[in-house]
C-alpha cells in the first residue's frame, strides 16, 4: 500500500479538499461531481482516490470539466511576484512582509513544493530547548521567508555567522529585505540553493553547524531518482520523503555536539516510510520531543518536532515529552523496544511499560500468517448499488455496519455481477468459511469473523488467518479487546487501520491454552497487567 505523507493510503480516500487540490479545481466543483455520481464517497466529506483517478483519466479531459477549476488554485504566477515585493516593502511592517507573500502562493504549488511556513510561535518555542551561544554558527536549510534567521538573530548570533538556502529566489529576496529592515544587516550567507545538494559542498569545503533549526519540505515532488541518490549520500536508507533528506542531510554538516531542531508532519514519528531515519535520529542524543498540535490552516496532520545533540545516545537517557500541555520524560530504550522505532512520544514512561510487557510476553502477530483483501470497489455506488433490495442484488455491507456486538442489518444491496466493478479481489477471499472483516476509517479497532460468506465494500477490508493456532472467532475478540485497541492507538495514532500495522500487533495465542472462552479480566491477569480507573493500563504490582 502506497502512503502520503501524513500517513494516509493514497489509494483509498482523500478528503474534499484535497481532492479539490490534486483535480485543480474548487471544492464545490468536487462537491457536485459527487452529487452527480462521479465520485464515490467513503463518508462525509471524504472520496476514493481510485474514483478521482478513474474520473480524471476517463470523463473530465473528454468534457473539459476542469475548465471550471477555480483560479484561486491555480499555481502562483511567480515572474509577477517579485516586483510586488518591493512596493511591499514600503507599506508592510518586517513581521508581515514574509506573511505577504506566503498568501500569494497557490495550495497548487505549496502543495508540490511541500511549503507549510513555520508560524514565529512555533519558532521561538524552539529555540528555547536550545542552549544557544552568541558564537554558535547556525543554519537554516530552507528558509523560506525568514523566520528562523529573524529568532537566530534576536538570540544574539551574529549575521556572519548565519548561513540558509532555499529553492525560491523570491524567498531568499524577502529573507534578507526582513533583516535589513528589522536589524540593519546583510546576511551574506543566505543563498539561493538547494540544500539536498549544497549539504554535500558545505561538507566538501569544510563547514559545519553548531545549531540547525528548521521546517523542511513536506512530501515535495521530486523524482524518485533523485530520492534515491540522495538517500545513499545521507545514509536515510528506505526514507526517502524529503523531510528524511533534509534530515539526514542536516546531520551531515552538523558539528560534533551540536544542536538539531526539525519541525514535522507527524507521520514522521509513526508510519514505515520513515523507520530508517527514525533508527538514525535515535542513534543521537535526543532531548526533546514536541507536539505543536494542528498548527497549519487547513492541513490536518499535527507538526511535530525533535530537538536533538550530535552525540551517541546512551540507553538510559532521558528523553523530555512535551504533549497535550504536559510534559514527561521518557528513556531512549523505551523507543528501541516499539515496533519500527515508533516515536510514541505522547505515551508515558508508565504506559511506555506497558508497551513493553505486551510485546515482552511469548506471542505471534499476522505477519505472513494471514491473507488481505480490500472490499469491492464498483467505481460508481449510485449506479451499482440499491438502497432496497432488488431482483439480481445481494446484500452488501459498508464499515459503517461493523459493530463490536455483530453486524448490522444490510441496508445496501449490490448487482450481482461484479464483471464492470473497477476492483475486486479474488471470489474465494469473499466466500471463504471464515474470514475477519473490518473498518478501515475508524479510530478504534472494530472487527467482525463472519462464516456466511458476506460481500463488503472497500470502507471494510478483510483478512484469513492461516497457521495460528487460534479461530477466527478467538481473534476477533482479542483484536477487539480494550487493552489491543490502547496499544494501537498509543502506537500508531490513527484513524486509517492499516494492514501493515496491524501485522505488528502481538497476538498471544497461548491464552487460549487455558481458556476457551475470551474475558478481558482474565486476559489481563494472564499479561500480568491491571486497567486503571483512568481508563488506561498499568503493570500489576
Amino acid at each position: 500500500m502506497q502512503h502520503n505523507l501524513f500517513g494516509e493510503i493514497a489509494l483509498n480516500k482523500l478528503t474534499v479538499e484535497q481532492a479539490a487540490k490534486t483535480a485543480n479545481v474548487s471544492t464545490a466543483t468536487i462537491r457536485n461531481w459527487i452529487k452527480t455520481g462521479y465520485l464515490e464517497q467513503l463518508g462525509k466529506g471524504i472520496v476514493t482516490q481510485s474514483s478521482l483517478d478513474s474520473f480524471m483519466a476517463n470523463v473530465a479531459g473528454k468534457e473539459k470539466l476542469q475548465a471550471r477549476a477555480n483560479k484561486r488554485q491555480k499555481k502562483a504566477d511567480t515572474s509577477q511576484t517579485l516586483p510586488n515585493i518591493a512596493t511591499w516593502q514600503q507599506t508592510c511592517p518586517s513581521e508581515d512582509l514574509g506573511m505577504a507573500y506566503e498568501q500569494t502562493l497557490s495550495d497548487a504549488h505549496r502543495n508540490q513544493e511541500g511549503i507549510y511556513y513555520t508560524p514565529a510561535w512555533i519558532v521561538e518555542d524552539l529555540f528555547k530547548h536550545v542552549k544557544i551561544d552568541q558564537y554558535f554558527t547556525f543554519l537554516d536549510p530552507c528558509c523560506g521567508s525568514g523566520n528562523f534567521i529573524v529568532e537566530a538573530l534576536r538570540q544574539g548570533i551574529s549575521p556572519e555567522n548565519i548561513h540558509g538556502f532555499d529553492v525560491d529566489e523570491h524567498a531568499i529576496w524577502i529573507t534578507k529585505a526582513r533583516v535589513k529592515q528589522m536589524f540593519g544587516v546583510e546576511l551574506p550567507h543566505v543563498k539561493l540553493g538547494d540544500f539536498l545538494q549544497e549539504s554535500l559542498r558545505l561538507q566538501q569545503a569544510g563547514l559545519s553547524f553548531d545549531l540547525i533549526l528548521t521546517n523542511p519540505p513536506w512530501g515535495k515532488k521530486i523524482d524518485i531518482a533523485h530520492k534515491k541518490r540522495f538517500a545513499s549520500q545521507y545514509a536515510c536508507g528506505n526514507s526517502l520523503d524529503t523531510t528524511s533528506l533534509f534530515m539526514g542531510a542536516g546531520l551531515f554538516v552538523l558539528k560534533q555536539a551540536g544542536y538539531l531542531g526539525f519541525l514535522m508532519q507527524e507521520a514522521f514519528f509513526n508510519i514505515t516510510a520513515f523507520e530508517d531515519i527514525r533508527k538514525k535520529v535515535l542513534s543521537k542524543k535526543i532531548t526533546h520531543f514536541l507536539d505543536y498540535g494542528k498548527a497549519f490552516q487547513g492541513l490536518m496532520t499535527k507538526a511535530q518536532a525533535v530537538v536533538l545533540q550530535n552525540e551517541p545516545s546512551n540507553l538510559q537517557d532521558k528523553i523530555i515529552c512535551k504533549a497535550h500541555n504536559t510534559a514527561f520524560e521518557r528513556s531512549v530504550s523505551s523507543f528501541q523496544h516499539n515496533p519500527k522505532t515508533i516515536f510514541n512520544f505522547s505515551t508515558h514512561a508508565e504506559e511506555a511499560q506497558v508497551i513493553n510487557r505486551l510485546y515482552a510476553s511469548k506471542h505471534i502477530t499476522l505477519k505472513n500468517k494471514a491473507k488481505w483483501a480490500l472490499g469491492i470497489v464498483t467505481g460508481n455506488n449510485d449506479r451499482f448499488c440499491s438502497k432496497t433490495p432488488k431482483t439480481g442484488y445481494v446484500p452488501i455491507y459498508k464499515g459503517s455496519d461493523i459493530t463490536k456486538s455483530g453486524l448490522k442489518e444490510p441496508n445496501t444491496f449490490i448487482l450481482n455481477d461484479f464483471s464492470n466493478f473497477q476492483q475486486v479481489a479474488s471470489l474465494d477471499m469473499y466466500h471463504a468459511q471464515e474470514k475477519l472483516i473490518y473498518k478501515f476509517i475508524s479510530s478504534d479497532l472494530c472487527f467482525f469473523c463472519d462464516t456466511e460468506q458476506r460481500y463488503m465494500l472497500n470502507s471494510a477490508n478483510m483478512l484469513i488467518p492461516t497457521g495460528i493456532g487460534i479461530s477466527g472467532a478467538q481473534l476477533t475478540q482479542l483484536l477487539n479487546s480494550d487493552i489491543i485497541n490502547w496499544l494501537f492507538k498509543k502506537l500508531f495514532a490513527t484513524h486509517k487501520i492499516l494492514r501493515g500495522d496491524l501485522e505488528l500487533l502481538p497476538i498471544h495465542s497461548d491464552y487460549f491454552l487455558h481458556h476457551q472462552e475470551f474475558s478481558a479480566s482474565s486476559y489481563l491477569d494472564y499479561l500480568h497487567i491491571t486497567k486503571t480507573e483512568h481508563g488506561t493500563f498499568s503493570i500489576k504490582k
